[in-house]
């Protein structure tokens, strides 16, 4: 049950005149990754509309668009300290104790609430569940983003922080390749 809206109207759909909108028409008219991600944000049993005009948006009104970017902004953060000398390796034994801001204390939650999301996601056959967490993870993200600034000068708090953000980047590139979405290295 899925209706499909174009340019604020919807897409007149008629068995018997022979019209509808296949698959292949809502990628050729937006993508892959938005197709896929904005039918699998929604319960299998629900009604849907489908906002051609949404999925083409880019800002943090389209919601592939969102945890994508996300991603992308992460990877950009990761390789401007990668272009200053910093490795990734050193990201893996970092002491966290400096993430202790309410924006970084509610990124680590909802990172540690992955596994079993995934696995209650799996078990209900609910991708929808996935598609819901990438969003919320996207949003703590980026508030985390406008509330703290990630390449500091102090190294302590500057590789705590990189971890933190790697690690983001790794449960939203994950949470992406179950859906079956790309997540990007830039946008």
């Amino acid at each position: 049950m899925v209706r499909v809206v174009r340019h604020g109207e919807e897409v007149k759909i008629s068995k018997r005149a022979g019209s509808y909108v296949t698959l292949r028409d809502l990628i050729e008219w937006t993508s892959k990754d938005a197709v896929r991600f904005f039918l699998l944000s929604r319960k299998p049993d629900t009604e849907y509309i489908f906002d051609i005009d949404l999925a083409l948006a880019k800002n943090n009104e389209n919601p592939v668009y969102y945890v994508q970017y996300a991603h992308a902004r992460i990877c950009s953060i990761l390789s401007t300290w990668a272009a200053a000398g910093g490795d990734e390796s050193q990201l893996k034994s970092v002491d966290l104790s400096a993430l202790d801001s309410p924006q970084a204390q509610a990124l680590m939650l909802l990172l540690a609430k992955y596994p079993d999301m995934l696995s209650n996601a799996a078990a209900g056959l609910a991708p929808h569940d996935v598609a819901f967490y990438l969003r919320e993870l996207a949003a703590c993200y980026h508030s985390y983003y406008d509330a703290e600034r990630i390449l500091v000068d102090e190294e302590a708090v500057k590789l705590a922080r990189l971890a933190l953000v790697a690690a983001t980047a790794q449960v939203l590139h994950n949470g992406l390749a179950v859906l079956g979405v790309s997540a990007p290295r830039k946008m």
